[in-house]
């Protein structure tokens, strides 16, 4: 059968640009979908820039004003690369035009602009870029759990660790000024691991935060702390810091349960440590699984077992799986409602910081 096209427009060349192009060139080749996936225009403001990353790329157009690509009719589907301020008006464009939308994370700047971005891409598909969830050691680690494979859970506990923020040169960037970024580390860091938060332990009910900024002339966070209350009973600690001097970009998560553990860490994406506590107690031992198999999530995708994957390919299979929910007519995961709910948990941990005290999710403070 032929195949549809969907002709993409890219808003945005910078670095998160560069992942994106490679998702959109290359889900055809690991992932039977249904659409002929065409890299249609990439917009921004610096056309030599642009010609630049059209020619490496392999996009057709260039185009310095986003409105422009918003009202052609060719254009199918709006990928939004942007710093975080500029994802609502985007966004809210694209939908209103009819467009599929898609966005990278955090979904917006801010609690309002995300409930409004979520409202207006009901009825039409849109997904949010948060790609770790599709790496096939966290896929595999939602599987365990949903076997029970570790019982009830009791503790949750994630650090993200960059030392990006260690740099003066950068005070100047979109990412460490508030009215670009919205925030700092927690936005751009700590709202991967809140995600994945939610997709491999359920909804966190209250929170307690403390937001720290290191750099005096920066106006957003250089480091969050926090602790949680998750809905069902389990507790969590999460950090995130851009001044984690020693790590590059350490994601990692561990889970502790009534049956046994499950750990990961980005810096050995291909692996999976899992602890079963249901074993004889002399033969119960922490054992590292390669997650490369031909049974593990997305084994028949991409290399032959053995043959470790890289950052670029969650970005592929977030891609595929939205274009297959899509033909099927199915919700998509990561979806902007999906992000809502991390926009929620941060904009808690502002209030949180800033009482002090312990809240709720919802928006209401605990006495």
């Amino acid at each position: 059968m032929s195949k549809g096209k969907l002709n993409i427009a890219m808003i945005g060349s910078g670095f998160i640009g560069k992942v994106h192009s490679n998702a959109f060139r290359q889900v055809g080749h690991f992932f039977d979908v249904p659409f002929d996936v065409r890299c249609q225009v990439i917009c921004g403001r610096d056309q030599v820039k642009l010609e630049t990353a059209a020619a490496k790329w392999g996009w057709n157009e260039v185009e310095t004003d986003w409105q422009k690509i918003i009202a052609r009719k060719d254009i199918d589907a709006v990928d939004i690369a942007v710093p975080n301020a500029l994802h609502s008006t985007i966004a809210i464009a694209a939908a209103e035009a009819g467009k599929i939308v898609l966005c990278e994370k955090p979904l917006a700047s801010s609690i309002e602009e995300a409930e409004q971005m979520t409202k207006a891409v009901q009825g039409t598909p849109n997904m949010v870029w948060f790609n770790f969830r599709r790496v096939p050691a966290v896929v595999f680690a939602k599987q365990l759990i949903a076997e029970g494979r570790i019982g009830q859970a009791f503790h949750y506990r994630a650090l993200y660790l960059n030392q990006s923020g260690n740099d003066p040169a950068k005070a100047n960037t979109w990412r460490y000024k508030k009215s670009e970024a919205g925030m700092g580390a927690a936005g751009d860091l700590l709202s991967h691991s809140i995600d994945m938060a939610l997709y491999l332990n359920g909804p966190i009910s209250e929170l307690s935060a403390m937001m720290h900024t290191f750099a005096p002339s920066r106006d957003v966070d250089d480091a969050t702390l926090l602790m949680v209350r998750f809905a069902n009973g389990s507790i969590g600690t999460f950090e995130a810091t851009r001044y984690g001097v020693g790590c590059q970009n350490r994601n990692t998560f561990e889970v502790n349960g009534s049956k046994g553990m499950l750990s990961f860490n980005l810096d050995e994406m291909n692996q999976l440590d899992f602890f079963d506590a249901t074993e004889p107690a002399g033969l119960q031992s922490r054992r590292s699984i390669a997650v490369t198999g031909l049974d593990h999530p997305y084994g028949k995708n991409f290399w032959k077992p053995g043959h470790v994957l890289g950052y670029e390919h969650p970005f592929i299979a977030t891609l595929a799986d939205f274009l297959n929910s899509m033909a099927r007519q199915e919700p998509f995961h990561v979806n902007f409602e999906d992000a809502l709910a991390v926009q929620r948990i941060l904009d808690a941990i502002e209030r949180s910081s800033a009482s002090g005290g312990w809240v709720n999710v919802d928006g209401r403070r605990q006495v």
